[in-house]
């Protein structure tokens, strides 16, 4: 965040941030909200078992990880759960098959930006197995693990540890 110095309006080397969600600049009235960005993540559930995928890039990569992304302008959170899963996993699914369960908040690094996200989890009950098509720039596997077999060290974010650990608890 501190190496966006440069105002976009006037172009004078004056912006400033605030450390948590503001830039202004101090030769201008310019100013930007970075505010926290909406996100979803999927229990994919069968029987005594998760899906769950293995990201293929940054943050997090070869690290586990639910299905799952950023809601886009104009989007319900279960619209996000629908479109996430049909991009990353071929599947097509109903928005109305998604069951709401937590939330949490999330830093996600991308590209020397942090960006504040509040995770949004969600629950889809498959009645069986399934077949998936991955998204490879995105996904590099998915795997069915037994709920009693997970391994929190091996999630790729902190916010999803936090759920995971409140969910198998359960």
């Amino acid at each position: 965040m501190e190496n966006l110095r440069f105002c976009p309006k006037c172009g004078q080397e004056t912006l400033l941030w605030n450390n948590i969600t503001k830039w202004s600049c101090s030769n201008c009235d310019f100013v930007l909200y970075h505010n926290t960005a909406a996100a979803v993540a999927v229990i994919i559930k069968h029987k005594d078992e998760l899906f769950l995928t293995v990201r293929n890039q940054e943050p997090g990569k070869g690290k586990l990880d639910l299905a799952g992304g950023f809601t886009d302008p104009k989007e319900s959170a279960e619209e996000t759960c629908t479109r996430e899963l049909n991009e990353e996993l071929g599947l097509n699914i109903d928005p109305k098959a998604f069951r709401y369960l937590s939330s949490q908040p999330n830093i996600y690094p991308y590209k020397n930006i942090h960006y504040n996200t509040l995770d949004l989890f969600y629950q889809y009950d498959a009645e069986e197995k399934f077949e998936i098509i991955l998204e490879k720039s995105e996904i590099s596997e998915g795997r069915w693990i037994k709920i009693s077999d997970i391994d929190l060290d091996s999630i790729a974010f902190e916010s999803q540890k936090r759920f995971l650990k409140s969910y198998l608890q359960r």
